[in-house]
């Protein structure tokens, strides 16, 4: 059998070469797509507890409750999703990089400060009902989630934005930040499906509203933790794409 010339042999980098090139997606569109997906989150959790659930209060009552699955999904998602893509703009790639460090720790702080506070909803709601805390599979890894974030978050603070930590520190640490950081915001949306999931099990027990006949708000709240997973589905992606990473500041292109 005759060997393939140079042009025929070329038709399959070329085709290869244009199939990468259509599947390749521009950063910032992404983000934006991003950013509408997170939003779209928060304003269907927020629909969901308002219309369905009963509205927000302060009262010790299953409306105290809500303010938990809005503010988890706000900050230990969304929030938390948007610093770990700072440092993929990029803009962050050259000149100082101390604002930039400076904006992921204030949105992880952010992220943070509301996650303890959807924490101090839920603790409040059962304790004023006399429901215990901590039984459920879904609260186990949700706290074990929060707790191993309070931990990433004063490691990274102490290694990356205090001056006193040493070179070698940093570039020992950087590798594991980096994957406890998509660890984190994987848990996060386990701990936040297992939770839509859990409540709807509470929740709708009528007759003509059980869970299994799928009525209204049972549709509404699996789609959204179908799109809080997508979400963090597409964050992950993103933390992995060669191409979107900052270049290493010690690697010959980053000096050039």
């Amino acid at each position: 059998m005759a060997a393939p010339s140079e042009e025929e042999g070329a038709v399959g980098p070329r085709c290869h070469h244009r199939s990468t090139a259509m599947l390749d997606v521009p950063f910032l569109p992404f983000c934006a797509f991003l950013g509408t997906l997170g939003l779209l989150c928060v304003a269907m959790v927020g629909t969901w507890c308002q219309h369905w659930r009963g509205g927000f209060s302060l009262d010790g009552s299953s409306r105290t409750f809500n303010w938990h699955p809005v503010l988890m999904v706000t900050g230990l998602v969304v929030l938390y999703g948007a610093a770990a893509l700072v440092y993929r703009i990029p803009h962050t790639w050259s000149g100082p990089k101390l604002p930039w460090k400076v904006l992921h720790g204030s949105l992880a702080l952010g992220a943070f400060v509301l996650t303890v506070l959807g924490l101090a909803a839920v603790f409040r709601f059962h304790n004023s009902q006399g429901t215990p805390n901590m039984y459920s599979l879904h609260s186990w890894m949700g706290l074990a989630t929060v707790l191993l974030f309070s931990c990433q978050w004063a490691a990274g603070l102490g290694a990356f934005l205090l001056p006193w930590a040493p070179a070698w520190l940093r570039v020992l640490y950087k590798p594991i930040h980096v994957f406890f950081g998509s660890t984190i915001l994987m848990l996060s949306v386990a701990s936040c499906a297992s939770g839509i999931n859990e409540k709807l099990f509470f929740s709708l027990k009528n007759g003509t509203m059980q869970y299994k006949l799928l009525p209204a708000e049972a549709v509404f709240a699996n789609t959204l933790g179908l799109l809080i997973l997508i979400f963090g589905v597409l964050v992950v992606a993103a933390l992995a794409r060669p191409s979107w990473k900052r270049p290493d500041s010690d690697s010959p292109d980053s000096r050039q």
